[in-house]
């Protein structure tokens, strides 16, 4: 145990100069991710990450590897919802865990050389084996957290854009705009619902169009969506009408057996918003 505790030491006090080589021997050359800034503020928060990950990897000579991990694990989780590190390719960020994993190789076998005869082969390989199921653990557990944040930022960016999808325009305090454009899945359909309904109560509007121009197709599962998002404006007390119904998508409607006779509905949106200012003695 005293030879484990030995390279600890040594290991520990080489923290600073495992960060700056690896930082220095770093392949800048391509733009993408976190290893490429230019910003000293950037490089210098990854240098820190860099030494905090040698404090905590020398452990592994010293503690129980569930210990190891545990401790290890708020590093990690760290880095792995760190957003710069998050705009880095995977595989940039696994290749520099390789290149350190190598160096930690490289400085056991200089521990080794100034230790000359100390240690047999036996205590060389089991050093080595320690650093590599170390790495492996490690990799694993950060490829796991970060696929997970990965997936956090990609659904919180989907719903922000989903949601940019369905705007709600308002044209006077009494009117306002829906226009809809693109094909309409069930959950751009359920978000739709709720960002509309929401708006209207935050706007305080009396009459929503609702404009179909920019949609390419409509199904049975769309104009139910569209029928429900009616029912739901009128029980909040907003009339809804629909516009842009193209000719294409009015012969699948009916094809389909689509009934619209319910919803009030316009050629086009100008007709339709002619039609609600005119009710409310606007001039359009």
């Amino acid at each position: 145990m005293h030879r484990n505790k030995d390279l600890h030491s040594f290991l520990l006090g080489k923290a600073r100069e495992l960060t700056e080589e690896w930082y220095e021997s770093l392949d800048k050359s391509d733009p993408s991710g976190v290893y490429a800034s230019n910003n000293p503020e950037v490089i210098n928060e990854l240098k820190q990450q860099n030494y905090d990950f040698h404090l905590h990897l020398c452990e592994v000579f010293l503690k129980e590897e569930t210990e190891f991990l545990e401790d290890f694990q708020s590093w990690i989780v760290t880095i792995a919802k760190d957003p710069q590190h998050l705009d880095t390719p995977v595989h940039f960020v696994l290749r520099e865990f390789f290149r350190v994993q190598e160096q930690y190789l490289d400085y056991i076998n200089e521990f080794v050389a100034l230790h000359k005869g100390e240690f047999n082969d036996e205590t060389i390989n089991s050093w080595n084996r320690i650093i590599l199921k170390a790495f492996n653990r490690v990799i694993s557990s950060f490829v796991e957290q970060y696929q997970f944040f990965l997936n956090q930022k990609l659904t919180a960016q989907q719903d922000l854009i989903q949601e940019l999808s369905s705007p709600i325009i308002s044209l006077t305090d009494e009117i306002a705009l829906l226009p809809l454009v693109g094909d309409i899945d069930t959950n751009r359909a359920k978000i739709m619902m709720e960002h509309t309904l929401e708006q209207c109560v935050k706007t305080g509007v009396d009459f929503l169009v609702i404009d179909l121009s920019g949609v390419p197709m409509i199904d049975t599962m769309v104009a139910h969506q569209i029928f429900q998002l009616v029912k739901a404006l009128r029980m909040i007390g907003v009339k809804a009408t629909l516009s842009g119904i193209r000719p294409e998508i009015a012969q699948t409607a009916i094809q389909l057996g689509l009934d619209f006779k319910d919803v009030p509905t316009h050629l086009n949106l100008k007709q339709a918003l002619c039609l609600e200012f005119k009710k409310t003695n606007l001039i359009f």
